[in-house]
């Protein structure tokens, strides 16, 4: 390569690979911290800063506190392409003891999670926080595998990936565990700036 050009070159790379650095130095904090959102049995409301979406759960379960789980998150600031959170809300609750698949409407992400528990199930109602962002829009969506793998194992799920964004989630509960299994929906976000006219909430 010519020289002239590698030292063109040569600090746009650092650049980027600092800007990428950055991004995801906040998971240090989390994979270190023993801090969790909730106590056992207590209900919770976790949402991100504004312009931050979730990118990692983190949950230990215990059987002798009620068969709960305790909730740890991880937030990251969204890239300026996507453009300032439009509207943030909470989509509708997913009741305990039951299976459900929910992914935030009007092409939300998540951003938040809230929940309340219910002794009579040993299980836990859900909320998600969602935002919609002004420019670009999700696609190209799929599931990831179980987590935890096993019931009333310990859960870590992180977004090792740049531009990849969770949307919602499908849970499935063991009426003989008393515990729950999630495969988070992760979705791309477009290159492009999307048109929203049709896109509203119904």
């Amino acid at each position: 390569m010519d020289l002239a050009l590698l030292c063109m070159v040569l600090p746009l790379l650092t650049v980027a690979w600092g800007q990428y650095m950055d991004y995801y130095d906040p998971y240090s904090d989390y994979r270190g911290s023993d801090e969790w959102v909730n106590v056992y049995r207590q209900g919770f409301n976790f949402q991100c800063p504004h312009g931050q979406v979730i990118v990692a759960v983190r949950s230990t379960f215990s059987k002798k506190e009620g068969s709960d789980r305790l909730w740890n998150y991880a937030c990251m600031p969204t890239p300026h392409t996507l453009g300032e959170p439009s509207e943030c809300w909470w989509e509708e609750i997913n009741r305990a003891g039951l299976e459900w698949y929910q992914t935030c409407s009007n092409n939300g992400l998540v951003a938040g999670f809230q929940s309340q528990y219910f002794p009579s199930v040993l299980d836990r109602e859900w909320q998600f926080y969602c935002c919609r962002y002004s420019r670009r829009c999700p696609y190209s969506c799929w599931l990831t595998t179980e987590h935890p793998e096993h019931y009333g194992e310990d859960m870590d799920m992180m977004m090792y990936t740049y531009d990849h964004y969770i949307r919602g989630a499908a849970t499935t509960f063991s009426g003989v565990e008393r515990d729950r299994q999630w495969k988070f929906i992760i979705c791309r976000m477009t290159d492009f700036d999307c048109q929203f006219d049709n896109f509203k909430k119904k």
